[in-house]
């Protein structure tokens, strides 16, 4: 959860300082809702001269503290190929 943040159902916004390309949102940042942390991604558009924020969130998966980070996808073997 963000230093910014202190209300259950609140969230914050920040200009992207690393956006590189047009499909990078304009804006990111975090929100708590129901109890549960999501990142928010936010693209500056304008239609019909009306400027407005598109918004995405994607809840953010807390992993149990000392699990292992995701493993890399092994690389197939000929033993892969064995029925047994």
């Amino acid at each position: 959860m963000s230093k910014y943040q202190s209300k259950p159902n609140t969230g914050v916004l920040f200009k992207n300082d690393r956006k590189e390309k047009d499909t990078h949102p304009d804006t990111n940042g975090t929100a708590l809702i129901d109890g549960k942390s999501y990142r928010i991604s936010g693209w500056t558009k304008v239609k019909n001269n009306i400027k407005y924020q598109s918004l995405s969130f994607t809840l953010v998966e807390n992993k149990p503290e000392g699990a292992p980070a995701d493993a890399p996808k092994s690389q197939k073997t000929d033993d892969d190929d064995l029925p047994f």
